[in-house]
This record gives C-alpha cells, structure tokens and sequence, in this order.
C-alpha cells in the first residue's frame, strides 16, 4: 500500500492486525521487513502493526530530496491522517526514534497516547561547547567519505557489532540479511540522512513530552553509544521508563527480540 508525501513522493506502508495502533518506525538503511520479530507478537495480543518506508528505503520512492527529520517527521504525519489513527503508540529505532522525537515536536501529541524509543540516536551526537559527551565532527566526515570509498565494506564491517555477535546468537545468514536490507537504501539518502540526523539537537523538545514514554537500549550499543544517547535520553524524558539490555548492542530487536517484546507490551498495557 501507498500514500502521496506533501512533496508527491509516494511512500510504502503496511497495515497488520486490528485493534489500537502501534506505528513503528525502522533503523536508518532498515525498513519495515526489520520488524518481523515485532509485528506477529504484538498483533497476537490484539494490537494494529502500521509500518512506513521512509523515502529512499524499502519500496518507497527514491527522491533527490527530503532526506532531513523534518521531512521524515511530516511524511509520518500524512501516514496517520491518512489512515486517521488516534491512541497511537509510536516505536521508533535508532533514526526512527529521531524521527519520533520530531514528529512530537512538530506535530504535537493530540493523536500519541505514548512513544518508545528503542536504541534512539538520540538526544543529541554532535560535539559542541554545551555537549562535551557528543562525537566529533571529523568522524561523521570519515564515516561519509568511508561510504564513497566502498559503502558494501563499511556495512559489512559493522555488521558484526550490531549485532555483538561475540555475545549473541545470530546466524550468518541473518547479518548477510541485514546487511543486503542496508545496501538496499538510496546510497544518495544513506549519506543525508545519516548527517541530518548527527546535527540534530533534540534536547529541549525530549524535556517538554508529556505522553508515557518508554527508553530501550544496549549497553553495548557501538552505532549509539549508551553514555551518549540512551541514559542521556531517559534523564530529560520527563517520567520515562528506562530498560538497559548488558549484553545488546543495536541490533536489538532481533538478539533480545523476547525481551523486547514483552517490554513494549508491558509499557502499552500499563502506561498507554
């Protein structure tokens, strides 16, 4: 299924089950496939699994342009006017938790009953005088030039951390999966949105929610480091509920898909 962006960009979108909605929101490079460990759980238990390739992912349009958060954040809104969802629960990885971050901002909370943010890059990366914790601009610069060199390299290096597959069971097939679902994205929406997402300052925005709001990361996490994004993200959520997975790294939502799951479902139930 498809729906138009303000811009004309027709963006993909899939739609499971019935009851409340959760609308999740995959990884950079990741689309809504990432999902598969999440959306039969949670349908089972009665809910309605809506899910978005953002543009340049999945089987969404491959635009030159709107590679930015605002943008994301807008195409998210024409998907829950679109279908007209209310009461809804948004779960957001890695750059979907961004993407969360901005639509509350932008759009505001009146059709958002609670948000997870599940190994969210998250609430600011970029080093600067007033966030002596962040990441230095020369390493996004290397990472970019790393992708212009040889992105199926940079991926496939990664990969392994991920996943912390020295501590966790995953199968080589599942990281060459992984791996060809990164390669899929636009390389031209790889490289923009990955550096929109490094400038993007969410601090004050993450201070002022007032829906239930539930922070899931590793302590291993190598694409987003906890001390950096995670503990930093529940300290200014107000009343968030916090959950430290030790042995995860990003890839979360396949190692400790159980655990996962039912702390979604347990957030839902008793906070939303």
């Amino acid at each position: 299924m498809f729906i138009e962006a303000n811009d004309g960009t027709r963006l993909a979108y899939e739609d499971h089950g019935q009851g409340r909605p959760i609308v999740l929101l995959a990884s950079w490079v990741l689309h809504s496939d990432m999902w598969e460990y999440q959306i039969p759980f949670l349908v089972e238990h009665g809910y309605r699994c809506v899910t978005l390739d953002r543009r340049g992912h999945g089987r969404s349009d491959r635009p030159s342009t709107g590679y930015d958060l605002t943008t994301s954040a807008d195409d998210l809104a024409v998907l829950l006017e679109h279908l007209d969802l209310n009461d809804v629960i948004l779960v957001g990885h890695s750059m979907g938790g961004a993407e969360v971050a901005r639509y509350l901002a932008r759009h505001g909370e009146d059709r958002v009953a609670g948000a997870a943010f599940v190994s969210a890059v998250l609430p600011f990366l970029k080093l600067t005088d007033d966030n002596p914790g962040g990441v230095p601009e020369a390493a996004l610069l290397a990472i970019l030039q790393a992708f212009r060199a040889d992105r199926p390299k940079w991926f496939a290096r990664q990969a392994q951390l991920w996943f912390a597959t020295h501590l966790n069971e995953v199968s080589p097939a599942m990281v060459e999966h992984t791996i060809a679902q990164c390669l899929s994205a636009s390389p031209w929406a790889t490289a923009e949105l990955f550096a929109s997402a490094f400038h993007e300052d969410h601090r004050d925005d993450l201070r002022k929610l007032s829906i239930p709001a539930l922070v899931v990361h590793g302590t291993l996490d190598s694409s987003a480091r906890i001390e950096v994004t995670g503990r930093r993200t529940a300290e200014l959520i107000p009343d968030a509920d916090y959950k430290e997975y030790p042995t995860a790294s990003h890839g979360i939502y396949f190692t400790h898909k159980d655990e996962l799951n039912t702390d979604l479902l347990e957030f839902i139930k008793s906070r939303c």
